[in-house]
């Protein structure tokens, strides 16, 4: 996980991505930032995120981004 959050600030410098839960159901990440996130992710942990992953759930908060990243690697 410590190495999301960095790129996560990158995104989103104002967002406190350690404790906020609502990333997606509370519109602080937008379409273009999950399609930013997903390339970041794509190269920063050598996955590949398929369209059926890109979920809200997913993407709800850094842990659920954390865990779908260690499920990809898998």
């Amino acid at each position: 996980m410590d190495e999301l959050l960095p790129i996560l600030s990158e995104l989103k410098p104002d967002v406190d991505f350690a404790t906020e839960t609502g990333l997606i159901d509370n519109a602080i990440l937008d379409s273009f930032d999950i399609v930013q996130l997903v390339q970041q992710l794509n190269d920063a942990f050598d996955i590949e995120i398929g369209a059926e992953n890109i979920v809200p759930e997913n993407f709800n908060s850094a842990e659920a981004i954390w865990n779908m990243v260690q499920k990809l690697q898998d």
